[in-house]
Parts: C-alpha cells; sequence; structure tokens
C-alpha cells in the first residue's frame, strides 16, 4: 500500500505501509480454528504471507515500481527513461528525482 502525503503537486518519495503482520495474525487466528479440510490452504496462505513479510523496503518498492508500470501497459526495459516517463504517468504525482530512484530499485531487484 501506498500513499501521498501533502497538497504538493510532485512528491521526492512514496509512503509504504506493510501490513503484512496485520494479514498473518489474521490468518495464524484462522488457521488455529480452521477445519481440516481448510488447514492445507490457509498453511499456504500463512507461508505465502510471512515470505511477502520478509522483503526488503528496496524489494518492496521494486514490486511497486513493477505493478505501476504494468497498470499503465508498460513492457519495456525498466532500465531506460521510457521506464521512468511511465512511472510518472502511472503516478503523475511523483518527482522525476523520486521515480528515477524508484527505478533503481526496480532494476536492482528484478524478479
Amino acid at each position: 500500500m501506498t500513499g501521498f502525503l501533502g497538497q504538493n503537486t510532485k512528491h521526492n518519495f512514496v509512503l509504504l505501509v506493510r501490513d503484512a503482520d496485520t494479514v498473518a495474525s489474521a490468518l495464524r487466528q484462522a488457521l488455529a480454528e480452521a477445519s481440516p479440510e481448510e488447514r492445507p490452504g490457509l498453511e499456504r496462505a500463512v507461508a505465502l504471507v510471512q515470505s511477502v513479510a520478509a522483503d526488503s523496503e528496496p524489494q518492496l518498492r521494486a514490486r511497486w515500481v513493477r505493478s505501476r508500470l504494468a497498470a499503465v501497459g508498460y513492457t519495456g526495459d525498466i532500465d531506460s527513461a521510457a521506464a521512468v516517463k511511465a512511472l510518472r504517468q502511472a503516478e503523475p504525482k511523483l518527482s522525476l528525482l523520486a521515480a528515477a530512484e524508484l527505478q533503481r530499485d526496480a532494476v536492482a531487484h528484478t524478479g
């Protein structure tokens, strides 16, 4: 989840909110109360959430960048000026500096 604060038209950062811990806690509670039929699916969901929760901040930003690029239909090279332009198209409040820094995270953390 992301957010932009303030009334400025351009922002030099993206606020990432990690809520994986809350989701993991809810899944663990559901797993504790689950029937035998429900357990395999909930166990898999807990494992997935835990793996995502372990991602670093740069990895989270990289995943966010790729999702925003996909949202505007960008399929080109992430390490290009066109990718920065597409990212700013997807998120018009991003400054050029912020978009370039986010692009670097996406390039460094491909996959």
